[in-house]
C-alpha cells in the first residue's frame, strides 16, 4: 500500500473529484481527513470509506477561512498529503469577456486562488516542521489553452499553476513537493 501510515487532508472531499481521490487514497492505506462546505456529502464519502475498511474522518471546513483551516490542521496533527479539489466557483457566466463586469470576471480568480493559497500554505507550514509532504493542486486545460466564454475561470486556473510553481520553489528545500494536476489529462 503506497500511502500506509500517511495522513491525507482532502478539501472538497464530498465532490466528484475529491471523493474519487479520497477513495483511491483509502485503497492505498491513507488515513483520511475529509473536509468540505457540505458536511453531509463529506460524511457520505467518509462513511463509504470506513465501511470498506478504510480510515476517514469528516469535518466541515471553510477553505476560505485561514483560521478555520489552521485549526483543523492543528487537530489533524501531522499532514503528509494536502489535496485541494475545490473548483473555481460556480459555473461560468457564459458571456464574452467584453460583456463581463469586473466583479464577475474577478470572482473565480479570487475564490480559487484564496482557497488554494490558504490550504497549501497552511499545509506547507505543518509539513515544514516534519521535513516532508506533498501538496496537490488542481487546474484545468483552459489555464494554458484559450477557452471561450468562461469568464475568470481560465485566469484562475493559470494563477493556481503559477502559484504552485512558486510554492514548489520555496518549499522544495524543506522536503515538500508541490504537484499541480490538470484534470483533463
Amino acid at each position: 500500500m503506497l500511502l500506509e501510515n500517511k495522513a491525507a487532508v482532502i478539501y472538497a472531499a464530498g465532490g466528484a473529484i475529491g471523493g474519487a481521490v479520497a477513495r483511491a487514497f483509502a485503497r492505498e492505506g491513507a488515513t483520511l481527513f475529509l473536509t468540505g462546505h457540505n458536511l453531509a456529502s463529506v460524511e457520505s464519502v467518509a462513511t463509504e470509506i470506513v465501511a470498506a475498511g478504510g480510515v476517514a474522518e469528516a469535518a466541515q471546513v471553510d477553505a476560505l477561512d485561514e483560521q478555520g483551516v489552521a485549526e483543523h490542521l492543528e487537530r489533524v496533527g501531522g499532514v503528509d498529503i494536502s489535496f485541494n479539489a475545490i473548483g473555481p466557483g460556480p459555473a461560468p457566466v457564459r458571456r464574452a469577456l467584453t460583456e463581463l463586469e469586473a466583479d464577475a470576471f474577478a470572482g473565480p480568480i479570487t475564490f480559487y486562488m484564496r482557497s488554494n493559497f490558504i490550504t497549501a500554505t497552511a499545509a506547507a507550514r505543518r509539513m515544514g516542521d516534519q521535513g516532508s509532504g506533498v501538496i496537490v493542486t488542481l487546474t484545468a486545460l483552459p489555464g494554458r489553452v484559450p477557452a471561450n466564454r468562461i469568464g475568470g475561470q481560465a485566469p484562475a486556473w493559470a494563477a493556481v499553476e503559477a502559484f504552485s510553481r512558486s510554492l514548489a520553489l520555496e518549499v522544495g528545500p524543506a522536503g515538500i513537493r508541490v504537484v499541480c494536476l490538470r484534470s483533463h489529462a
